[in-house]
């Protein structure tokens, strides 16, 4: 079977004000001028203390490892408290949920996000059985390291060009070009298209009903390929 791996914050959900909200705190906790908000949904996508280095790249490694603290703790506390956290984007649920029951595909995840936060994902939307793979910045390193696609590739047994890598930012388009794998991007996340396809973006869709067709194509410029 093909795999499909798909990014999560800006990809399968919006997240920013989460995100907006707590790294602001993460720096006002620390009597430091908060990024803008471009800044911040900039580095959207690298592992949580990659981010605060490239937000704070003046700071101490301590002060780093503090802010990436701080903004864990705030994060937690605002998905209790917002409505509007991790809000899923337009059909992207009744995307999903037609690959898991077609099984055309097998589905996978490779994100910067805790995996707790994506268990939470998973249980909220009944997708607990519905990613072959997942893998998170708990335990690789930051993206554009392509450390997450290819475990995803081993666990399920999947070659690079029988796998599709769907991303919002110029680091997941990386991370899929560095082994291989053909990378689309979805134009309503953090980074512009052309950011995009700066990075070597394969292909750009702009709404989630867009996608099932991209990933066919994908399959056919992979075989013509071979």
């Amino acid at each position: 079977m093909k795999l499909v791996v798909f990014d999560c914050d800006g990809t399968i959900v919006d997240s920013q004000v989460g995100i907006v909200r707590a790294m602001e705190h993460a720096f006002t906790s620390q009597r430091m001028v908060p990024p803008t908000r471009e800044r911040i949904l900039a580095v959207v996508g690298l592992s949580l203390f990659e981010a605060c280095s490239a937000l704070a790249p003046e700071a101490e490694y301590a002060t780093r490892a503090e802010l990436a603290e701080r903004y864990k703790v705030a994060f937690r506390t605002l998905h209790r408290d917002l409505a509007d956290a991790d809000v899923l984007f337009p059909n992207a649920k009744e995307t999903i949920d037609r690959y898991v029951a077609s099984n055309e595909h097998m589905l996978g995840i490779a994100t910067g996000k805790a995996r707790r936060g994506i268990d939470r994902l998973l249980e909220r939307e009944g997708w607990l059985t519905a990613f072959a793979t997942i893998q998170t910045a708990d335990d690789h390193p930051s993206k554009p390291d392509p450390s997450m696609l290819v475990r995803a590739m081993a666990e399920t047994d999947t070659k690079p060009e029988a796998t599709v890598m769907v991303g919002d930012t110029s680091y997941d388009i990386a991370m899929a070009r560095a082994v291989g794998v053909f990378p689309i991007g979805v134009s309503w996340g953090y980074h512009s298209v052309d950011e995009l396809v700066d990075a070597g973006a394969g292909a750009i869709v702009r709404s989630f009903a867009e996608l099932p067709a991209a990933i066919e194509s994908a399959w056919r410029t992979k075989s013509r390929a071979a």
